[in-house]
């Protein structure tokens, strides 16, 4: 532990640790414990008249908050201390003769075990807000996809009251939908076709404290979601807090593709339904989770740039973001001014570009520059509102790469250091969700890929599970012609992928190579894949060093097309290749799909 954060009291530490010792079985009753507890303190009343009118938070506790002080003061180890911040009372980041206090007046306050139903409206008091979020008439609105209301609730029973805006008027299939977790468990899933309707949270005879979280799972297109009231039967004085906000707080700007449209469908024959529109399944969130950070999420389907998605070719000024960037949401009764210095996002992601290659790729030199243009000025209206953030560009799930150039000319246009951008790889079309929209497959691969680049933007250290190693190099050949060995390779860029028309084979496999160099490999476990048309035999292949050949970390044989191998990396490796051998082939062979992931430890 760094005793910094921890304020030390010496000039009452003698007494507190009667206190502790005291506890240090908690064998005493409830009763005996306030009064062993209630006296110790008096010992510091004058600290108390000290300080009153000076501290700002609720005052509740439990016992598990008085064990957390009992480690304190006992020295105990770091890991029994993870979560001292449940009994920070102060909410000023250590634990101090102030918190102390605030306890002392809380056991004054109220008589615990003394059980009551109270109704409390959810706000930003009392709930941690995710995403934007607008109060109207005592109701906290989710606007946008993954709006958020997260907070924990201690009693023996509870529900919550939900709204419906709008939206709830629409065809079934464009009503909005939200969740309803409970301690991690979804124990809600709702398309709302209702005003207003109550959700259970939990209920028993016992006393509980339940981390809850209520999200808007479609998007602001289709309607928001409102959170009420909560009715909590409980024994504290204040049984809602909200949870801590986390170190990081990402904001993804985005359509379709960030909304999860249609994740959850079964093909891409489906088309649109909100039932099938699960932000929680979006790269967005998933990343979010990845980097244990705060998320927001300003996104619509079928919006751009310069156009919105047009079928031909026409303009759609109709659908675009930048208009209504700095306002909570775009549908009539969330167009109020956002306030970003509330809870400023330290990485923002643009991903935007998708609908406006519907429209830009028709003329492209003339509408691409368009684009840049534009792409140009939303990122100084970001940068306006974000003076602080990161920024990080990119495009291409859905295809749209002939637009990627623009958008890095437009970011080496703006001269940010704090700019940056690169280009996410193509979806996987044998795996797609509803009208060829992304899967869950294809959001998680670039979860871990944004993951990755944001770690490399805020200098941290990335476990880089879940990339592909591979994407930073290409594939190159080398033919030892003194072998005796002749061939001609040709790389294509657009697909990766490598041709060697062979008219002379060599003396040995390693006569003619084609592979993959300069990779940066930690330790872990590894799947190398790769496809391989044309072999007329078996062929050897590595995973070695390039300055020591001989150091080998991975080898197989094969005369398949399609290879999978596993293997563990003991040790990290800063020079490492992958080495195709045909040198003993002869003909047209090409390789292509290769990949190298780093996978979970499981």
């Amino acid at each position: 532990m760094k005793h910094n954060k921890y304020r030390g009291a010496a000039c009452i530490l003698t007494g507190l640790m009667s206190f502790s010792m005291t506890f240090g079985t908690l064998s005493l009753s409830a009763q005996d414990q306030q009064t062993v507890f209630a006296e110790t303190l008096s010992d510091s009343q004058v600290l108390t008249t000290e300080i009153n009118g000076d501290v700002n938070a609720d005052g509740s506790f439990d016992i598990a908050d008085v064990v957390l002080f009992q480690n304190w003061l006992l020295a105990k180890p770091d890991a029994e201390l993870a979560d001292w911040k449940a009994a920070d009372f102060c909410n000023d980041e250590r634990l101090d003769v102030f918190d102390l206090c605030l306890m002392r007046r809380a056991f004054f306050a109220e008589k615990p075990g003394v059980l009551k139903t109270q109704t409390i409206p959810v706000s930003e008091n009392n709930a941690k807000l995710l995403g934007r979020t607008q109060k109207t008439d005592g109701i906290t609105w989710l606007v946008h996809s993954g709006s958020a209301a997260e907070f924990t609730v201690t009693g023996t029973e509870a529900s919550v009251t939900i709204c419906g805006d709008s939206g709830i008027n629409s065809e079934e299939k464009y009503r909005p939908r939200y969740g309803v977790y409970v301690d991690g468990e979804l124990v809600k899933d709702v398309v709302m076709g209702e005003k207003e309707q109550t959700v259970e949270l939990f209920s028993g005879a016992v006393s509980r404290t339940a981390t809850v979280k209520i999200i808007h799972l479609s998007e602001a297109n289709n309607g928001c979601i409102g959170v009420k009231e909560l009715t909590v039967t409980s024994s504290s004085s204040t049984p809602v807090k909200p949870t801590p906000k986390k170190e990081l707080m990402i904001e993804f700007i985005g359509d379709s593709i960030t909304c999860a449209y249609g994740v959850e469908a079964g093909s891409q024959y489906e088309s649109f339904s909100t039932a099938t529109e699960n932000f929680t399944l979006s790269y967005a969130y998933l990343t979010a989770q990845l980097l244990d950070a705060d998320y927001s999420a300003v996104c619509y389907s079928g919006h751009g740039i310069v156009s919105g998605y047009t079928s031909d070719g026409t303009k759609n000024t109709d659908s675009l973001v930048p208009p209504y960037y700095e306002m909570v949401g775009k549908p009539k009764d969330y167009k109020t001014k956002w306030d970003f210095s509330k809870n400023p996002a330290d990485v923002i992601v643009l991903n935007l570009g998708t609908n406006d290659d519907s429209y830009a790729s028709k003329e492209l030199e003339t509408r691409g520059a368009e684009y840049q243009e534009l792409y140009e000025d939303f990122l100084k209206q970001i940068r306006k509102c974000n003076p602080d953030a990161n920024i990080i560009c990119t495009l291409g799930i859905m295809g749209a790469t002939e637009l990627y150039p623009y958008i890095e000319a437009a970011v080496k246009e703006v001269g940010d250091p704090k700019i940056t951008c690169y280009e996410s790889p193509v979806q996987d079309m044998n795996e797609l969700g509803a009208d060829w929209h992304p899967s869950p497959k294809t959001h998680e691969k670039n979860a871990y890929l944004l993951a990755d680049k944001i770690s490399t933007v805020l200098d941290r250290p990335s476990d880089k599970i879940g990339i592909d190693l591979t994407t930073e190099s290409k594939l190159e050949s080398e033919i030892d012609t003194e072998s005796g060995a002749n061939a001609w390779p040709y790389y294509a860029e657009w697909n990766r992928s490598m041709n060697v028309n062979i008219s002379a084979a060599g003396n040995s496999p390693e006569s003619i190579t084609v592979y993959v160099p300069n990779l940066v490999l930690p330790t872990g476990k590894y799947e190398l894949s790769f496809k391989a048309e044309g072999l007329k035999g078996e062929m050897p292949y590595e995973v070695r060093s390039m300055k020591d050949p001989k150091t080998v970390y991975a080898s197989g044989t094969t005369e398949t097309e399609t290879t999978l191998k596993a293997f563990d990396l003991c040790e990290s490796a800063d020079d490492a290749e992958i080495v195709f051998m045909i040198g003993e082939q002869t003909g047209s062979i090409t390789f292509s799909e290769v990949t190298l992931y780093k996978r979970a430890n499981l």
